[in-house]
């Protein structure tokens, strides 16, 4: 393994850990259109999902795989527990990709055997050989992770990983589980599995983490310094509770600080060589994308790709970057992709400009795609004098959202002020066919347009988020907006711009209540991957 050991693999779960973020649920066609971003990145292992959760999980990484996993794409990878029929899905998953990887684990700390899956140390190490030994008579490249290795006895963490990689794991991950390690832990815990796992020089240590005590990204980068050469993260630090290390911090601290991180991989400090094969100017508008399907907004003031991460407000500092840059800013916004360049298109442009001009920001869309995009183009160049690429990003985001259209907005008018009562009128074409319309009185614009919505889509649900945005500056800038609502205890997103925020409203509202009907379609309830495997 020691070509891969002066660089740093990028693994990328945004599709598998970070859906499971409450109301972040993603359709088919939504994890393809995310991993094929992903692959613009440059990531290297895309872990698709979980095969066995449920079918439309099968169908996902089956479809990355066909799609996605090309001969010079990345790796596909499919989560398994240490069971033979979550393996032989993973595996079958995974298939199409010309390069394909089964992800499997069982836990190891105490707490987790003795409450989870009540076995005892003896039945793990009996199990793991079987399993991974299983795996790798279908599939060569097999990854396996003790869960709560963070929290799990050294001594025998070191026993379970070595029969692990003698039974054919070529990665070993280490998972700070429930983010309850600290930097020199986490980075000693590394340091000790180099040191006392016999055939560890068989195999990558790769890290995995969650960001409950918000150190996952400095849990990380201890690890990279004490051996640690993949790092399992998500687009924008989403996932379960307070989610997992983001990639776009690891990406940019390895290459800000490489000067620092060089020596760590056998290089000279002065070496100006990547340290990963990330393409970071791919960042910006991979978070942004993955922020609009899954409805999980970034802070403001999150590091990287929040919206005042390269802005100044004190005196001082505006006056010290208009004189140097670097006297406040450490990377250049252009580094991540994020640039004010306004493309020179008006309402007299052509579909082929419009398709160089997407080309160009990364995106190539099928035809159906690019028609739909191009129509709400035309639509926005009679309203605004000039159209950013920003704003381009908001329409083909907007416009390239596979949610099943059960309801499909027709007709939105209201009628407010302060001398009257806010009411909404709406028609939405049902999925029968059937116009319906109706109207409602709220405490707003919006909430008598949602009032109306409800009275005719006549499902019960609870509004618990609604933000809006501006894309850009300026009295003619689109609106963004994104609503969560919950039913029965499940949170679904929806999302939707507009230069008219009632439309935009109404549009996301709309896409949150089709997410919400087609799951009540399904009738198979997904598994969670730390359901404890007990058969």
């Amino acid at each position: 393994m020691a070509n891969e050991q002066d660089r740093i693999i990028i693994f990328d779960t945004t599709l598998r850990d970070g859906e499971q973020s409450p109301g972040a649920t993603l359709n088919v066609d939504e994890k393809l259109t995310i991993a094929k971003a992903l692959a613009r990145l440059g990531v290297d292992v895309i872990e698709a999902g979980f095969p066995r959760a449920s079918t439309g999980d099968f169908e996902a990484v089956q479809k990355i795989a066909d799609q996605v996993g090309t001969e010079n794409g990345p790796t596909i990878c499919g989560l398994a527990r240490a069971t033979k029929e979550d393996i032989r899905q993973a595996a079958e998953a995974v298939k199409p990709a010309a390069k394909g990887r089964i992800h499997t684990f069982i836990a190891t700390s105490d707490i987790h055997l003795e409450h989870k899956l009540r076995k005892s140390r003896q039945d793990v190490l009996a199990i793991i050989p079987e399993m991974v030994g299983y795996a790798k008579s279908l599939i060569n490249d097999i990854e396996f992770s003790p869960e709560d290795a963070g929290r799990s006895d050294p001594e025998f963490l070191y026993q379970v990983l070595e029969v692990a990689i003698a039974a054919g794991a070529t990665t070993v991950n280490i998972p700070d589980t429930v983010g309850y390690t600290t930097p020199e832990e986490f980075g000693a815990l590394i340091r000790g599995i180099k040191e006392n796992v016999p055939n560890i020089d068989q195999a990558i240590i790769s890290v995995h983490g969650h960001n409950d005590l918000g150190l996952a990204v400095a849990n990380f980068l201890s690890a990279v310094q004490n051996g640690a050469r993949q790092l399992e993260c998500t687009i924008n630090g989403i996932g379960e509770r307070a989610g997992n290390a983001a990639l776009e911090e690891l990406v940019m601290a390895l290459y800000v600080r490489r000067g620092f991180y060089n020596p760590f991989l056998g290089r000279p400090a002065e070496s100006t060589e990547p340290l990963c094969n990330i393409d970071t100017t791919q960042i910006y508008k991979t978070s942004r994308l993955v922020s609009n399907l899954t409805g999980m907004l970034v802070q403001p003031n999150k590091a990287i790709v929040g919206a005042n991460a390269f802005a100044h407000e004190s005196g001082i500092h505006q006056d010290g970057v208009l004189k140097h840059r670097l006297t406040y800013e450490i990377m250049d916004a252009k580094s991540i992709g994020l640039t004010k360049n306004l493309i020179v298109l008006g309402k007299h442009s052509g579909r082929h400009a419009f398709r160089d001009r997407l080309q160009t920001l990364g995106y190539d869309l099928s035809e159906t795609d690019l028609n739909k995009a191009f129509l709400r183009f035309k639509d926005l160049a009679d309203k605004k004098k000039e159209i950013g690429d920003l704003d381009l990003e908001a329409i083909v985001n907007d416009e390239t959202q596979h949610v099943p259209e059960l309801f499909h907005l027709e007709l939105v008018q209201v009628s407010c002020g302060d001398r009257a009562r806010p009411t909404a009128t709406v028609t939405l074409r049902t999925p029968q066919g059937e116009e319906l319309t109706d109207a409602a009185i709220g405490t707003g614009p919006v909430d008598a347009v949602y009032k109306a919505i409800n009275r005719v889509v006549n499902i019960p649900n609870e509004l618990i988020e609604y933000s809006v945005k501006s894309v850009t500056e300026g009295i003619d800038a689109m609106g963004e907006v994104t609503i969560r609502l919950r039913h029965e205890g499940r949170t679904f997103s929806g999302h939707a711009a507009n230069t008219d925020i009632i439309v935009a409203s109404a549009r996301a509202y709309i896409s949150a209540l089709n997410r919400l009907s087609a799951t009540l379609n399904q009738t198979q309830n997904p598994i969670h991957p730390q359901a404890a495997a007990l058969a």
